[in-house]
């Protein structure tokens, strides 16, 4: 149970450091433009991936007539599920979540089923 509630946060964890990593890119970017960049939301734009990720699932979907309502919503959720199933596989320091002989095939395994989303 414990192994579970580790993965669950450290995959949290690395969720919000990939959004401030874009954070940190989009500010780099616009110092480079010679602009501010994000810096509406909280002190100095902090938030602002989490507004952007706000405003991404307030959108409204818009589907053409003939498409399948399902598929249209479980093959972008396959594609997260996918890319969340390889960071266990990945060494961080000198552990391993995911500890076996073929890490490496089951990471190239699952990168090539992801192509199969986008099809």
């Amino acid at each position: 149970m414990t192994e579970m509630i580790n993965t669950i946060l450290s995959l949290i964890a690395l969720l919000v450091s990939v959004a401030f990593y874009t954070l940190l890119e989009r500010k780099i970017l616009s110092y480079i433009q010679l602009r501010k960049g994000p810096n509406k939301v909280s002190l100095m734009g902090i938030l602002q991936p989490f507004s952007d990720a706000i405003k991404l699932f307030n959108k409204n979907l818009s589907l053409p007539t003939n498409s399948n309502f399902f598929l249209i919503t479980l093959i972008p959720a396959c594609s997260f599920m996918l890319s969340l199933m390889m960071w266990p596989l990945l060494p961080v320091g000198k552990f391993c979540l995911i500890d076996n002989y073929f890490n490496t095939l089951i990471f190239f395994i699952i990168s090539s089923l992801t192509v199969y989303t986008i099809l």
